[in-house]
């Protein structure tokens, strides 16, 4: 699975999918029901999950401004200024029946306007 994996400045875990395949193993397989699933809004591009599944409250700005930038990053719309990233939670993805692999519908979701920026990749393990 080609995946790149970024951490937050608060030490969230953030996974960008390389693929369509990846995307979608990243997104059903990975990702938790409650981890924020991120996607550029109309474009194509990687699916983004930031690991916060385990936190009490959704991810504060700063975080999730920083998976939205990754996304944005990973994206056609790299060198588009300001770009409106789609998130929610991974619960809320779902792909549609006999649809193509990184193809799938969200409900419940917001949205957030961040320049596209790459954060420094975390080492393997």
């Amino acid at each position: 699975m080609k995946v790149k994996r970024f951490i937050s400045s608060d030490g969230l875990e953030i996974l960008v999918g390389q693929d369509d395949a990846s995307n979608d193993k990243l997104t059903f397989k990975v990702g938790k029901a409650n981890d924020i699933w991120m996607h550029v809004s109309g474009v194509p591009g990687s699916h983004v999950i930031l690991c916060s599944g385990e936190l009490k409250n959704k991810p504060d700005k700063t975080n999730l401004s920083e998976a939205a930038s990754l996304a944005a990053w990973f994206s056609k719309m790299r060198n588009g200024g300001k770009v409106t990233v789609n998130y929610c939670f991974v619960k809320d993805v779902s792909k549609p029946r006999g649809a193509k692999p990184g193809t799938v519908t969200i409900r419940n979701s917001q949205k957030i306007s961040v320049k596209p920026a790459l954060l420094s990749e975390s080492p393997e393990e």
